[in-house]
Order: C-alpha cells, then structure tokens, then sequence
C-alpha cells in the first residue's frame, strides 16, 4: 500500500528550548488541552525481564559455541545483547517526545517537544481554522489544522484510532470555540 502523505507548512511561532508557556496554563476558558505522546509497549520491569532474558540465551549459546571450540563467537553474542539494549534505549528517547494541543475560543496553539529538549510552536486563529482528516477510512488516517491553506499535522505519533479520537475531540472543541463570544477581534496568525 502506498502510503500518502501531507505537507505541513504552517509558519513555526516560536521555537527553542525549552519555550516558556506559562501563559496557556493560566487560562480560565480552555475548550481542549491534549498532550500527546507515543505509544510504548514495553514498561521498565518488562524490559529488564527481556533483557535478562536475552542474556541468559545469548551467553548459553555462546558457551555451547566455546565448548566446541569457536570462541570469538561469544563475543558476537555480547555484541547482540548490547545492539539490542542500544536499539530500545533509542526507542525510549523517542518516547519522550511531546505533542500539546490547546484550544481556546480565541486560538489554537499546538507546541511540540523533541527527545532533546527542542521545542515549537504553532498558533492558529480559532475562527479561521477547520479540522480536515484525510483518509479517515483507511490505516494512514491523518487529522490537520488548516486555515488560509496552510496546514498544521497533528496526533502523528498516535494509532490510527487513536488519531480519529483526538479529531472528534478537536471538532468538538472547535465547534465551541466558533460559538462562544470573543471578545476581541482574531487575527489571521502564524508567524511573520
């Protein structure tokens, strides 16, 4: 299956590390304030058990290897334990990754945070943007903030059922950001 893709190409607001954003948490009137992170499987006591596991194998193959006589084959297996630990500890700092969408009846901000600290901002006028998910009958399934024909991806770490959730979630904030009273006019947003 040929996976399709949108290009996200709404403006960045403000980037750095890390970005201070007191000022959404003190907010009386937020419709929606998701935070999203990537799904991990394998907690801590599980991995440990794995990695035990996989320890206890690859040192009694590689005794059975030394007992016939080919001994540089025992440190090949240490070398696959250590790939192994290596490749999880790589996926556990991708896990730290951080998505925060915040909705209020005046904008839109959606703020992410990268494993190493870096982090961007969006921010979207409430009154100008529209929810459109693509594909929503199919795995690739894609929700995005769009206005002005800019776009924002949001929810992409997430399972594609979880990806429908957090739209119908966004619909619905957005559908009470349209209807409560604003009291000042909005702008278009993004950055210069």
């Amino acid at each position: 299956m040929k996976r399709r893709t949108a290009i996200e190409n709404w403006p960045i607001e403000a980037h750095g590390r890390p970005l201070r954003l007191d000022h959404l948490d003190a907010r009386e009137d937020v419709l929606l304030d998701a935070h999203v992170r990537p799904n991990r499987s394998l907690g801590g006591p599980a991995f440990i058990a794995l990695m035990v596991a996989i320890a206890v194998i690859s040192f009694t193959a590689g005794l059975a290897f030394l007992m016939i006589g080919a001994w540089p084959v025992l440190g090949f297996f240490g070398l696959d334990v250590l790939i192994v630990w290596l490749a999880f500890r790589l996926n556990y700092r991708d896990g730290r990754r951080l998505e925060r969408i915040h909705i209020t009846p005046e904008a839109i901000h959606v703020m992410r945070r990268w494993p190493t600290g870096y982090e961007t901002l969006y921010r979207l006028p409430s009154a100008w943007t529209r929810l459109v998910v693509d594909h929503e009958d199919d795995p690739d399934v894609q929700p995005r903030l769009t206005a002005m024909g800019k776009h924002v991806l949001v929810g992409s770490v997430l399972s594609p059922r979880e990806r429908r959730d957090l739209a119908s979630a966004i619909a619905e904030a957005l559908d009470k950001a349209r209807t409560s009273p604003v009291a000042l006019a909005q702008e278009t947003g993004g950055a210069a």
